[in-house]
C-alpha cells in the first residue's frame, strides 16, 4: 500500500507519492499557462532526496502545451528522459498535448566532460585571472583619482553628509576594538622583549623596542588589517547589496553618479580615518605596555614616560602616520570596486566579500614591505 504524500506544494497541483520503485509525482488542477507560476512554485518546493519512478496525470483537469512543457523541464531535471516516461494514466487528449510538446522540446545540453588541469596550466589560469583583477583594480583606482580630482575643483559635488556617515562608521565605530586589540599587543610585545632584556639588564630598552616597533609597524599594519576586514568587507556587502537590488542603477536614473553619492564618501572617510586609529593604536600600544613594565620589570608610568621621550623620535612616529593613508587608499578601492562589480546574485556578493578581506590583507603587507625597503633606502 502507497504511503502518505510527502509534500504538496500546493497540493491541488502537484504531490509525491512514495513507492518501492521511487517517488510517483502525481498531477492535479488545470496545468494551463495562467497557473504556471503557482504550478513551478509547486515543483521548486517538493523534496528531491529519492529518485522520481514516474508520472501520475489521471486526476489532471486540463493540460496545455505551456504546463506539459513546465512538466518534462521538471522531468529532466529530476534525471528521467521525457520521452522514456509512462504517460498512461493521462486522458487521451492530454497524452496528445504531451506528445506534441516532446516533439518540440530542444534537445538537452550535453555537458563537455570538464578536463583536469596540469600544474603548469593552472598556473596559467591563475595568472590570467589575478592579471585581470588588478587591471580592473587600477583602472578603478584611476576613475577614483580622476573624481577626486573633480571634486577639488568643485567642492559642492562633495557630499558631507554621507562622508560624516562613513567617518562615523570607518573610525568612530571602529575605535573601540582598534583600542582593545593595539592594547593588548602592547602588553604581549613588553611581555616577551621584557622576558629577553631582563637576562642582560637591560630592561629599560623594552620602552625602546615597544615604541619604535609599535609607532613604524606593529600600529599601521594591525590597524589596517582590522580595517580591511571590518570595513573593506562592508563596503563590499552594502554596495553589492545596493547593486543587487538595482539601487545603483536607480541613481544613475535619478541623474546623479554612484562616484560622487557612494564612492568618493566612503574613500575620503577612510583615508581621513585611518590615520586617527593609528594614532589610538600607538596611544593604546604604549598604555598597555606601560601597565606591563610597571608590573613585571619594574619600570614606573614616569621612568616609562622619559624613556618613550628620548626612544621616539618625530620621523618615527611620522613614518606610521605615512603609511595609514595609503593603506585606507587601497583597502577602500578594493572593497568598493568587488561591490560595485558583483553579479546580481547573493551567493557572489558573499564570495565578493570574503575576496575583499584576503585581497585587503595582502595589500596591506605588500605595501608594507615596499615601505620597509624605502625608508631603509631613504635612511628615514
Amino acid at each position: 500500500m502507497a504511503a502518505p504524500p510527502l509534500s504538496a506544494a500546493p497540493e491541488r497541483w502537484v504531490s509525491l507519492e512514495t513507492t518501492a520503485q521511487g517517488d510517483v509525482l502525481r498531477l492535479a488542477g488545470h496545468w494551463r499557462l495562467s497557473s504556471l507560476a503557482s504550478i513551478e512554485a509547486g515543483l521548486s518546493e517538493l523534496p528531491a532526496v529519492r529518485p522520481l519512478a514516474g508520472v501520475d496525470g489521471a486526476a489532471l483537469a486540463s493540460l496545455d502545451t505551456a504546463g506539459a512543457l513546465t512538466l518534462l523541464r521538471h522531468l529532466r531535471r529530476r534525471g528521467l528522459d521525457p520521452a522514456g516516461v509512462d504517460y498512461g494514466s493521462f486522458a487521451d487528449e492530454h497524452r496528445r498535448v504531451v506528445a506534441v510538446t516532446l516533439k518540440r522540446l530542444p534537445p538537452a545540453e550535453a555537458r563537455a566532460p570538464r578536463r583536469a588541469r596540469n600544474a603548469l596550466t593552472a598556473l596559467g589560469a591563475w595568472a590570467s585571472e589575478l592579471s585581470v583583477l588588478l587591471a580592473g583594480h587600477l583602472g578603478f583606482l584611476g576613475a577614483v583619482a580622476a573624481g577626486l580630482g573633480a571634486s577639488l575643483l568643485s567642492p559642492r559635488r562633495l557630499r558631507l553628509r554621507e562622508l560624516a556617515a562613513q567617518f562615523r562608521h570607518t573610525t568612530l565605530t571602529a575605535l573601540p576594538v582598534v583600542s582593545l586589540v593595539t592594547f593588548l599587543i602592547g602588553v604581549v610585545f613588553a611581555y616577551l622583549l621584557g622576558q629577553q632584556a631582563q637576562r642582560y639588564g637591560a630592561g629599560i630598552f623594552v620602552v625602546d623596542g615597544v615604541a619604535l616597533g609599535m609607532a613604524r609597524e606593529f600600529s599601521p599594519i594591525i590597524v589596517a588589517v582590522i580595517v580591511a576586514g571590518r570595513s573593506g568587507a562592508a563596503f563590499t556587502a552594502q554596495l553589492g547589496t545596493m547593486r543587487l537590488t538595482e539601487e545603483t542603477d536607480a541613481i544613475r536614473v535619478l541623474g546623479l553618479s554612484p562616484m560622487d553619492v557612494l564612492v568618493l564618501p566612503r574613500v575620503l572617510a577612510l583615508v581621513a580615518g585611518l590615520p586617527l586609529l593609528v594614532f589610538a593604536g600607538n596611544v593604546m600600544g604604549n598604555l598597555g605596555a606601560m601597565a606591563m613594565t610597571a608590573t613585571n620589570l619594574g619600570i614606573p608610568p614616569p621612568v616609562y614616560v622619559e624613556r618613550l621621550h628620548i626612544a621616539l623620535a618625530p620621523r618615527h612616529f611620522i613614518v606610521g602616520l605615512v603609511k595609514a593613508p595609503v593603506f585606507a587608499l587601497f583597502i577602500a578601492v578594493i572593497g568598493i570596486r568587488m561591490g560595485m562589480s558583483v553579479p546580481r546574485d547573493t551567493r557572489a556578493i558573499g564570495i565578493s566579500t570574503t575576496s575583499t578581506v584576503v585581497q585587503g590583507i595582502v595589500c596591506v603587507i605588500l605595501l608594507d614591505a615596499f615601505f620597509a625597503v624605502l625608508f631603509q633606502e631613504l635612511d628615514i
